[in-house]
């Protein structure tokens, strides 16, 4: 698969983007809902249809030139996911259909691994497809789930966290970024410390790689999922990145399809790495259709993308502060660009709506993360979460729809 992509500056990359040209309501659309999805480049869109008008095929079993070109589609663009991630094989990249279907996988796989009494540690700030799969493995294995508390600002309590960390500790299960607070947690040292009572490290990255760099034999985790959705690709389709050797030891998800080597009445063996983890059809556009986003995020350079969502982040928070009544929840001093409020007697929803009218998207309510409302004492928030093709002069629009909006429902 060749799918290049000619932006290496951020003044021009909106114009890759086709929906950014729509108008909402008779407004120009103003997209703040990055944390959700993101919106797709032209080159993904081009490679999507590419498959369906020239290459649709089953593959991995067909000798004739459709499969074959579909197969070799397919299969280069988990070599560019190998390659972008820096993992040590593309054995090592499985195909899921998100980062909910890759946690639910090791759950259930490495689960079998663990007995009556051993530990899963997580954050108190986890999406609910990082606390549910991990639920429903110690009702089944007798585990116990301990949960790492959070601090007022949205930073993870690292004294707690040391403290709950022990022998017992066989998983830690943790958000690299918080898709309610934008807080980015300390990894490494998480991994490190996992490590270093033979704990397992799995890194939800599906509101992280879409913003800074991953390289994963740095980091030492064991596993790493994300989602091709919010990182410009297709839904439907993710990865679940783990170490070969832990893998290996791995029984199988799902049965049927490519994860077979040899089937009889008798006994069946599974196929090798990547494939055992991958029954049935797969979703084939999808994944040309993410290792076309991969390649348009390698021609980003990732220190102007920074600086860009950092500057953006800042603007944001300083501008929403002069509204009266209004308050950012989440104000950790490491963050992406994800920005939580709520104002004072008025309602997230009501609030998401009057934005609606004016073209301008966001997102209301608990973002998955009751908890975390919980530990806040509040029903939602409303979440601004920008990304790579949003600008200041959309922020300057959205705080003054915001201001209209609140003297309204005052």
């Amino acid at each position: 698969m060749s799918v290049s992509n000619p932006f290496t500056d951020l003044k021009n990359i909106r114009d890759s983007f086709p929906v950014l040209k729509e108008k909402v309501n008779n407004h120009p659309l103003i997209y703040f809902d990055n944390g959700a999805t993101t919106q797709k480049p032209q080159c993904v869109i081009d490679a999507i249809n590419t498959y369906y008008t020239k290459e649709n095929s089953n593959i991995h079993r067909g000798v004739h030139y459709l499969s074959q070109q579909a197969t070799k589609s397919y299969e280069d663009a988990r070599l560019l996911i190998k390659e972008y991630l820096n993992a040590s094989s593309s054995q090592e990249i499985i195909f899921t259909k998100g980062t909910t279907d890759g946690i639910n996988l090791v759950a259930y796989s490495l689960g079998e691994q663990f007995e009556p009494g051993d530990e899963i540690m997580i954050s108190e700030m986890e999406h609910h497809s990082n606390i549910v799969p991990w639920q429903l493995l110690c009702e089944r294995k007798g585990l116990k789930l301990q949960v790492a508390p959070i601090l007022e600002n949205g930073e993870l309590n690292m004294y707690a966290f040391d403290k709950l960390l022990s022998s017992k500790t066989k998983l830690i299960a943790i958000t690299h970024v918080s898709n309610t607070l934008g807080t980015i947690n300390p990894i490494k040292e998480i991994v490190k410390k996992g490590h270093e009572v033979g704990a397992k490290v799995l890194i939800d990255g599906a509101q992280s790689l879409q913003h800074f760099s991953i390289d994963l034999q740095e980091l030492d985790c064991d596993f790493f999922v994300f989602s091709g959705h919010k990182v410009f690709g297709p839904t439907g389709i993710g990865v679940l990145y783990g170490k070969k050797e832990i893998l290996d030891s791995m029984i199988p998800y799902q049965g049927g399809g490519d994860m077979i080597a040899k089937v009889s009445f008798e006994k069946t063996t599974y196929n090798e790495l990547p494939f055992k983890f991958e029954a049935g059809t797969p979703n084939i556009v999808g994944g040309i259709g993410l290792g076309a986003a991969i390649n348009f995020m390698s021609s980003i350079d990732k220190t102007t993308l920074a600086k860009h969502e950092d500057d953006l982040l800042e603007y944001a928070q300083s501008q929403l502060l002069q509204i009266e009544g209004l308050k950012i929840i989440g104000t950790a001093s490491n963050k992406s660009s994800v920005v939580s409020f709520v104002v004072d007697n008025i309602h997230p929803f009501d609030i998401g709506t009057i934005l609606d009218q004016l073209g301008i998207a966001v997102r209301t309510g608990h973002h998955c993360t009751q908890p975390l409302m919980d530990f806040y004492s509040i029903p939602g928030t409303i979440r601004a979460s920008f990304s790579l093709y949003n600008t200041k002069a959309e922020i300057d629009v959205f705080v003054n729809a915001l201001i209209k909006g609140v003297q309204m429902l005052s």
